[in-house]
């Protein structure tokens, strides 16, 4: 049996980090994925993003990736903590 390990690759993310603000976590999230010519939106508490797979809707501290082919889609914290680790750390 073969084995394989991920390659390291980097990624852009932005962690959705509350809903509570009136839309302006929500509405930057929208802005960052269709400013990047993807189909995005929200309904004030639930993010949801136009994926191949199809809509998939993002959970309040859910990351949202910008992956590798500049695909955007949703990953639970606890497998995004899993899988990656910080390169560089910009505040927004």
């Amino acid at each position: 049996m073969a084995t394989f390990r991920k390659k390291p690759v980097e990624i852009e993310a932005r962690q959705f980090e509350t809903n509570n603000d009136r839309g302006l976590c929500l509405d930057n999230l929208v802005d960052w994925i269709t400013s990047n010519g993807h189909t995005a939106s929200h309904n004030g508490t639930d993010l949801f993003i136009k994926t191949l797979e199809g809509e998939m809707r993002a959970d309040c501290t859910d990351w949202i990736i910008k992956g590798i082919k500049g695909e955007f889609y949703p990953c639970k914290r606890d497998i995004f903590e899993a899988t990656y680790e910080a390169v560089c750390y910009e505040v927004l």
